[in-house]
């Protein structure tokens, strides 16, 4: 069997990019403000993707801190050529309204090492690079024109790359404005050749429900393109909210073994309304070309649940997720720098030491967490908090630092623990229920979280039958359509001294995330 289930990358993996070196395939996504930032996947076959590394995995490598949530690394292309691996990227600061800087780095090996980030003189986001057959390089990406026609009008600007200054030269030339006039935020472009001629695939409409992506093609890199007349070539608009995948596109076009083609893209999954939770997730499309022009989803027209892959490696990918998620684990992530400031492995999880930051600051916070890649899972941490009072730990349910939810235990002045379900919604905190937290006879106290559809269930005591239900949260408030932004849903464990120094520890014994 050969049919495989998308998304191929479930849980928010927004932005992907893809290239081929041999048998291998390597491919990056976005991830804002969560370190390490810009995850490298490998696979033989695009559909088994195991991560190998990160672009950015060390402190002082891109300073992140300060940054607001869905701000940071937005858009990654990865390329290879001469033995290197080259990403080009961007830093986003959404509070500035605007790109900080454009960067490339570069990497013998996609595992890693990668080099300090080079900064490319431009403005603008969504970077990506084209290493022509001639031995030349060009720069493309997108930005703001300076006097747009229309409301969010951007341009695809066009420069030579010079691989050894690491420095954009000579003229710039403007080779996109969209594939329609008032056509808006024309981005995420690729370069490709191709028999001859040089294709330019964009996506426009912005990465929501209106999503598009559409090909332009010319015979000299320099252009002029002309645009498909059969644009846009990919996009789920026209099928309604209540489709069970909206939004596709940014796009990124690789070609297999056997000469076929295909699209790796982001797209989301709703449920319980127009919410999607789990975010932007990586989708699979097979593309073919007539009379020069690629055709994405032959015969169906738009991304198909199930997709034919003859190459396939093995058995199709379940996606399933049971058991203990151990500290070596590379779903862990900490926010905006590394996580041994606050954490360190214990046996089967962490020692934590409460952060004075809390999860509403734009800095590192003691967080450690995972994406929910699941409509339906149960999460599950057992802690032995030693606290001082007013210190917390427990579980976390982040879509930004002004939307999320905790379910925590606090030490009270008299000694006691307590256990409270906080929802904190634009900013504002609600507290959902209280229970006392006595722990086990060695201090341990459980914390469970059922998730089944919008149904987040915060659950006290040790897993099973017994566990009583604290408070029912309505998950609809988390996803990026009720609080903004561009981000899933992370769930993870987190102490805090709530702005205070602390010499205190939480051990969390084990973290376990099932899949339903």
């Amino acid at each position: 069997m050969t049919r495989v289930s998308n998304p191929i990358l479930p849980g928010c993996h927004p932005d992907p990019s893809v290239c081929r070196v041999g048998d291998d395939y390597y491919l990056v996504t976005s991830t804002f403000e969560y370190f390490p930032g810009l995850p490298v996947c490998h696979s033989r076959d695009l559909v088994h993707w195991e991560r190998i590394g990160a672009v950015i995995d060390r402190a002082g490598q891109l300073p992140l801190d300060g940054l607001s949530s869905s701000s940071g690394l937005y858009a990654p292309t990865i390329r290879y050529h001469d033995e290197l691996f080259w990403v080009v990227c961007t830093v986003v600061d959404l509070e500035t309204e605007g790109p900080s800087y454009n960067f490339v780095v570069s990497a013998a090996d996609p595992a890693g090492p990668w080099s300090q980030p080079t900064e490319l003189a431009v403005d603008g986001c969504d970077p990506s690079l084209l290493f022509d057959d001639d031995g030349r390089a060009w720069a493309h990406g997108m930005r703001l024109p300076a006097e747009p026609l229309w409301p969010e009008q951007t341009e695809i600007w066009l420069r030579e790359f010079d691989t050894g200054s690491r420095a954009l030269v000579g003229p710039e030339r403007i080779i996109w404005r969209g594939a329609l006039a008032g056509a808006t935020w024309a981005e995420g472009p690729h370069l490709y050749k191709i028999d001859g001629y040089y294709y330019l695939l964009a996506a426009e409409a912005g990465t929501h429900f209106f999503h598009a992506e559409a090909v332009a093609r010319a015979d000299t890199v320099t252009g002029p393109y002309i645009g498909y007349e059969g644009n846009p070539v990919l996009t789920h608009r026209h099928l309604g909210r209540h489709c069970d995948v909206t939004g596709v596109g940014h796009a990124d076009l690789v070609q297999g073994p056997d000469g076929s083609w295909w699209a790796l893209h982001l797209g989301m999954r709703p449920y319980g309304g127009y919410h999607y939770n789990l975010g932007r997730e990586t989708f699979l499309t097979p593309v073919t070309w007539e009379e020069g022009w690629p055709v994405f989803a032959p015969g169906v027209g738009r991304t198909p649940p199930q997709v034919e892959v003859p190459f396939l490696v093995g058995e199709p990918p379940s996606h399933a997720r049971a058991g203990a998620v151990l500290p070596g684990d590379p779903r862990w992530t900490s926010l905006r720098g590394p996580a041994d400031a606050f954490a360190t492995p214990h046996g089967d999880g962490w020692l934590l030491r409460p952060s004075a930051a809390t999860l509403e600051d734009q800095t590192t916070p003691a967080f450690l967490g995972v994406r929910q890649e699941h409509v339906d899972a149960d999460v599950t941490a057992r802690l032995r908090p030693s606290l001082e009072p007013d210190e917390e730990a427990g579980l976390a349910v982040r879509q930004s630092e002004r939307s999320h939810l905790r379910w925590s235990v606090r030490r009270l002045a008299d000694g006691a623990l307590s256990a409270s379900a906080v929802q904190v919604v634009g900013g504002e905190a609600q507290v959902l229920g209280t229970v006392p937290a006595a722990g086990d006879s060695e201090g341990r106290v459980e914390l469970g979280l059922s998730i089944r559809g919008q149904e987040y269930r915060l659950l006290a005591g040790p897993a099973g039958p017994g566990q009583s239900v604290v408070a029912v949260a309505d998950g609809r408030f988390l996803d990026s359509v009720s609080a903004g932004g561009f981000l899933g849903v992370w769930i993870g464990v987190y102490a805090t001294a709530n702005g205070r120094p602390s010499s205190s520890s939480v051990v969390v014994e084990s973290f376990t995330y099932d899949s339903r």
